[in-house]
């Protein structure tokens, strides 16, 4: 019987349990981090038990840790959260990629650099961007905390089979259009709950020709779009991405099998969408959830219920203006969606050689140390840093009010992130969703700028 690449993954993970009932899937990589694993780790305490699979399970620290002086850790809670998974790390003989080693950062971005997202596995995080893994053809979701302690004891959970959504991508994008105006636009277009009940296989053409860097910040996203997994094929952009990582020495022995990753000619999906991005503009969001978006050229919609209302007021904005009236004033280039080095290579060629203007403050925050390292010794660090950034050290950073990075109240943010929710970066911050570029060459220009007639 043909089977979806979802279908493949999820049935060979499947212990018991009848389609369409709760199935007792086997969870082949756990990674977590501080915010969502303290309670799980004293649940194990309490009922006595050991983590069953330790081996199985890495920590890295990301959502708290400072930017500018990692050690120096002011908020009484962050530092708790911090040190707690330190402890636990250590009491349970879970690997932790720590403060100021080489490996760490953003959870999402440490595990393809390791090498230990790989495709046909099962990887769960107590973080909703965890759908982030599929881009290697894993099943990849977020998890919440009493999920988290269920991994912790058994090394499996109980899922509900989603149904199958196919989002079929072609055309060539325009130079100054990447993947994040992709899923942004597909977000604008369909909503931020197309995806619910549904695993997201995103595919076409467009889809191949993406790097592993743009395949992951699309399937980042699917969960703005109300989808708990994003996928896609695993192919020799897939493997050569992952030959020679560090936690890949199974992949002579593996590749065979991956290669077997994909949807039948005849699978069944549930839904299908097509999307052709031969003429799609750069994206900009206008309020406060990611569907709320427009074309560069596009004026903002009239509104038509009262959360566009209150979207408005909150931004400050108006129907009818466009992306090149807001009034910005912070810039950040960061988080697990845009902070890989591709990201931050594609930034560094807008502001080479310019200044920021004057009335932006513009950060970078390399999502790990890996990439931070990488772009140091490609000198982009001086780049950024002639150019008038502050250059970070990694972290989530500016993507949630959770650590030091907040934008101000009231102030507007280009944002390479994949949230713009109310508060999300600040009490009363304004955030605009952008792709890198954009991002880049707003601070340059002070103000959003159609990025197709800066890239050449």
């Amino acid at each position: 019987m043909a089977q979806t690449l979802f279908d493949k993954v999820w049935n060979k993970h499947v212990l018991t349990g009848k389609e369409g009932e709760p199935q007792l899937l086997y969870i082949d990589l756990h990674l977590i981090h501080e915010v969502t694993s303290p309670q799980a780790f004293e649940g194990l305490r309490l009922q006595k038990r050991q983590l069953r699979r330790p081996d199985l399970t890495f920590a890295t620290l990301d959502h708290n840790v400072p930017t500018i002086d990692i050690f120096n850790i002011r908020d009484e809670i962050a530092n708790k959260q911090i040190t707690t998974l330190q402890k636990n790390a250590k009491d349970f003989g879970v690997h932790i990629f720590d403060m100021g080693s080489d490996e760490q950062g953003i959870v999402h971005m440490v595990g393809p650099e390791t090498g230990l997202t790989q495709p046909g596995k099962t990887i769960v995080c107590g973080d909703s961007h965890t759908a982030t893994h599929g881009a290697f053809g894993a099943i990849a979701f977020g998890i919440g905390t009493s999920e988290v302690e269920h991994v912790f004891a058994t090394q499996t959970l109980w899922q509900t089979k989603p149904k199958n959504l196919k989002i079929e991508v072609s055309g060539k994008l325009q130079p100054g259009v990447y993947a994040k105006d992709i899923i942004l636009h597909l977000i604008n277009q369909y909503g931020v709950d197309f995806g619910t009940g549904y695993a997201l296989e995103f595919t076409g053409e467009t889809i191949q020709s993406l790097s592993m860097e743009g395949r992951m910040t699309i399937c980042n996203m699917a969960i703005e779009g109300g989808a708990k997994y994003g996928i896609i094929q695993p192919d020799e952009t897939t493997f050569e991405y992952i030959k020679g990582r560090p936690y890949a020495q199974n992949f002579n022995q593996s590749i065979g099998e991956w290669q077997k990753l994909y949807s039948d000619e005849n699978a069944h999906f549930d839904k299908v969408i097509t999307l052709d991005v031969t003429n799609l503009e750069p994206q900009v969001t206008w309020g406060t959830n990611p569907e709320m978006g427009v074309n560069f050229s596009s004026p903002f919609p009239e509104i038509q219920n009262i959360n566009d209302e209150r979207a408005y007021n909150y931004m400050g904005l108006k129907p009818g203006q466009k992306a090149e009236d807001i009034d910005l004033g912070y810039v950040f280039l960061g988080s697990c969606t845009n902070a890989r080095l591709s990201d931050l290579i594609e930034a560094s060629h807008i502001v080479k050689g310019k200044k920021v203007h004057p009335k932006i403050t513009a950060i970078v925050v390399p999502g790990s140390r890996t990439v931070k390292k990488e772009a140091e010794s490609l000198g982009l660090d001086k780049v950024f840093k002639e150019a008038g950034f502050e250059w970070r050290e990694p972290g989530c950073s500016m993507c949630l009010g959770m650590n030091p990075d907040q934008v101000p109240e009231g102030v507007h943010c280009a944002s390479t992130s994949n949230r713009n929710f109310e508060g999300r970066q600040g009490k009363s911050a304004r955030t605009h969703l952008v792709s890198p570029a954009m991002a880049a060459a707003a601070a340059i220009n002070g103000k959003f700028v159609d990025v197709r007639k800066v890239v050449v």
